[in-house]
């Protein structure tokens, strides 16, 4: 990726932080993979590109149900143009904000390791289910299943909705909870008419300087959720996805021990991959 003149602050497993002055910075997605929360030697072309066209229409569709980190600036706005014009597809100039310390997984499909959970015990997060549920089934409601953030190379670990109130506090836990959960049911019903089943999803949130919740980092992309395509969709079985699925059955399938170094990806399976991003970016934005 070409050098950007501001100062680094942080590098996480696929985006980079660059501080502009008190008030914001600029997030610069990049080609990186990571897969079971160890980031991969082989980079996915075009892949930050893809996810920051995604985002960025996801965050405009939804900005009315809460703000979002966006500044208003463009790159051109804080970098030279030389510079601007390389990445100005993959970067966003963003708010500086506290983050809020869990994630917000919204499930709205019995998949991934909601389904082991479910197998093992009948319930997802500690939340009761029907019993005799298919993998894949759509769950009686929408569930949202906190999780801790870990450091780069550690792995999130899902938890009870009374431990994420007592890591973030009874009132904030509580608008966590209802912003993640409306914010899915309008994409996952927008992306149902347009092809795309979400089946699940990640939410980051932030604080402003006012105390105000604010969705950031990145929303609703192939890399944060599972989307699957509507016409494979079957009860039963796990649907064919447009993320990472392929580079993550080929890991499974390899014997990897999922701690780095991991094994090097055919480019095959890189192929496949960019062309999924790319069909969901195209299903997702183009007019109807």
């Amino acid at each position: 990726m070409s050098e950007i003149s501001l100062k680094k602050v942080y590098s996480g497993k696929v985006r980079d932080l660059y501080e502009i002055d008190s008030r914001r910075m600029l997030m610069v997605a990049s080609d990186r993979l990571s897969a079971f929360d160890v980031i991969l030697d082989n980079p996915i072309p075009g892949k930050g590109e893809i996810l920051t066209q995604i985002s960025n229409f996801w965050f405009k569709k939804l900005a009315h149900i809460m703000p979002n980190h966006f500044t208003g600036d463009t790159v051109y706005n804080v970098l030279p143009e030389h510079e601007a014009k390389a990445i100005e597809k993959r970067a966003v100039v963003v708010k500086k904000l506290t983050p809020v310390k869990v994630e917000a997984i919204v499930r709205g499909y019995l998949a991934g390791s909601g389904w082991k959970d479910y197998q093992k015990n009948g319930s997802v997060c500690g939340i009761k289910l029907p019993e005799g549920m298919k993998e894949a089934q759509q769950l009686p409601e929408v569930i949202f299943a906190p999780s801790t953030k870990a450091a780069v190379g550690d792995h999130d670990e899902n938890i009870s909705f009374e431990e994420c109130e007592r890591i973030i506090g009874k009132e904030l836990a509580a608008e966590v909870r209802a912003k993640a959960i409306q914010l899915y049911t309008e994409a996952a019903e927008y992306a149902k008419s347009r092809g795309i089943i979400i089946c699940d999803t990640k939410f980051e949130f932030g604080l402003d300087e006012n105390g105000t919740l604010t969705l950031m980092d990145e929303v609703l992309t192939p890399d944060s959720s599972r989307f699957w395509p509507a016409d494979q969709y079957q009860v039963g079985t796990n649907p064919p996805s447009f993320d990472k699925q392929f580079v993550r059955d080929w890991l499974e399938q390899s014997g990897w021990n999922k701690k780095a170094p991991a094994p090097e990806v055919p480019s095959d399976v890189i192929q496949k991959t960019v062309d999924k991003y790319l069909e969901a970016l195209n299903l997702l934005t183009e007019e109807s």
